[in-house]
């Protein structure tokens, strides 16, 4: 028998209270000089994964890498969304406030395993924007049993409008089980006041009492942003994230200054 071998994984910088930076070495490499296989292994190690002083692709040449390590989650634009803050959005995700945790792909057909971004413009030093990671495996890991009986009886119907690439109805249950670890995690995307968000998000939750469903909110609003549980990235010119989308939900920071912050995403099935 054929002993499988594994990518390696690259070496970086970790950070609290997960996530690894990776610094390009001399010589004007670009993401497309880093085999995809090793930073998809980094990524699924480390949940997060910042690559530093590597060049920027042009969108068909991101499309060419990342379609060597998957198929391409397809939108109505294609396959890469540019996140910008717009003059008049219709949706929450162009606006300068914040984005509330969710998991990308709950109305899609597919769910993506990873995500990359490409920041083509960061933001100013003080002025938010961050995009915020929690680690829904350590949240599990950590919570109490009675809790954790709790979330496995609860299915979660989530209804958004479509007025930008997604929306309608989803079905899914709290928890969930990692396709490559095994691991436990929690899917869930937090509820959208429709008095503060434009494109409100409305959360139906099935299998446990009224009284349990409020318990299960408000227990996750706080345990899910915990300061032990989160990642926050700043954003620089030039960064490229790639995130492991299984383990990890995700939001964003309200902006506190400009605005002007250009990023692009691409999402691996």
């Amino acid at each position: 028998m054929t002993n499988r071998v594994h990518p390696p994984v690259l070496d970086g910088t970790d950070l609290s209270p997960f996530a690894r930076i990776v610094t390009a070495p001399a010589g004007g490499q670009t993401l497309a000089d880093l085999p995809v296989e090793d930073l998809l292994a980094t990524v699924l190690a480390t949940k997060v994964t910042v690559l530093r002083g590597y060049g920027l692709l042009d969108k068909p040449e991101l499309e060419q890498y990342c379609r060597a390590a998957g198929e391409l989650l397809q939108w109505d634009f294609g396959t890469i969304l540019d996140l910008v803050v717009k003059d008049n959005p219709q949706n929450y995700l162009f606006d300068k406030g914040d984005v509330p945790f969710h998991w990308d792909g709950a109305f899609a057909a597919q769910v993506p395993r990873f995500f990359l971004f490409q920041c083509v413009q960061g933001s100013a030093q003080g002025a938010g924007g961050e995009t915020v990671f929690s680690d829904t495996t350590q949240v599990y890991r950590e919570a109490p049993q009675e809790l954790k009986d709790l979330w496995a009886q609860t299915t979660i119907t989530y209804r958004t409008d479509k007025l930008a690439h997604y929306g309608g109805l989803a079905k899914w249950p709290l928890l969930g089980t990692h396709p490559a670890t095994g691991e436990t995690t929690i899917r869930y995307a937090e509820p959208l006041d429709p008095t503060k968000y434009l494109n409100p998000l409305f959360l139906t939750l099935e299998g446990i009492s009224p009284e349990d469903g409020v318990r299960v909110m408000e227990d996750l609003r706080e345990r899910l942003h915990d300061p032990r549980y989160c990642y926050a990235h700043p954003w620089e010119t030039g960064d490229i994230v790639v995130v492991e989308n299984h383990a990890l939900l995700h939001g964003r920071n309200g902006f506190s200054g400009s605005a002007e912050r250009h990023v692009q995403r691409i999402q691996i099935v």
